[in-house]
């Protein structure tokens, strides 16, 4: 029993290897910060890229037919409008306020059977995370009294805007991404969900 609990005394005191131990607890998170800081880069490399690609999906989308339905192709007069005389065709409609219709903001999701809309996707899906699709566009024709003229063409502010875009973290430490509103998978790793981002231009010609 002594000679027991003298080898129980020896071993508690040895300090043959505590130094790969120290290494070994250092090293792990010294990598795990490593491979933190390179994701967060990643992060944030993509949200830039995400961007340069709303930019440029406005600008092919302003030069093409309405990607929506329902979007008006005149410029309408309204009751006022008809009754004023005085009003020609092609006045803008900001010089003469009340006639012309204001047609309502029209919006629709990105569908990869849409031609318009595979263009614009072929031109920006480099730009963006591999997760994300022709879906993740969203278009929107809203009206500008200073940019329509009465019984001319409709020219709306078109908008492009990317939404539920996702961005998925490789590294253990994405999983606290899940506090801040991301999802943590069984792997640990995060799904990070970027705040819409959108970018606004006048219409040429949808004709």
């Amino acid at each position: 029993m002594t000679g027991t609990l003298t080898y129980l005394r020896c071993f508690w005191r040895d300090e043959v290897g505590t130094v790969l131990v120290e290494l070994a607890v250092v090293l792990g998170i010294f990598v795990l910060m490593i491979f933190g800081l390179i994701d967060f880069g990643r992060l944030g490399f993509s949200y830039v890229l995400s961007e340069k690609a709303t930019e440029t999906a406005v600008r092919m989308a302003v030069v093409r037919p309405a990607i929506c339905p329902n979007v008006p192709q005149v410029v309408r007069r309204t009751l006022l409008g008809t009754l004023n005389l005085g009003v020609r065709n092609g006045t803008r409609c900001s010089d003469a306020g009340g006639v012309c219709r204001a047609p309502a903001p029209v919006s629709c999701d990105g569908s990869a059977g849409q031609p318009d809309v595979a263009a614009i996707w072929a031109q920006i899906a480099p730009l963006l995370p591999v997760n994300a699709g022709p879906e993740n566009l969203r278009f929107t024709y809203s009206y500008d009294a200073a940019l329509n003229r009465v019984g001319a063409a409709y020219a709306p502010v078109v908008t492009v805007e990317i939404v539920d875009l996702t961005y998925q973290f490789i590294s253990p430490l994405g999983a606290f991404v899940a506090l801040a509103g991301g999802t943590a998978d069984e792997s640990l790793a995060a799904d990070f969900t970027f705040s819409s981002m959108s970018a606004s231009l006048p219409s040429e010609d949808l004709r």
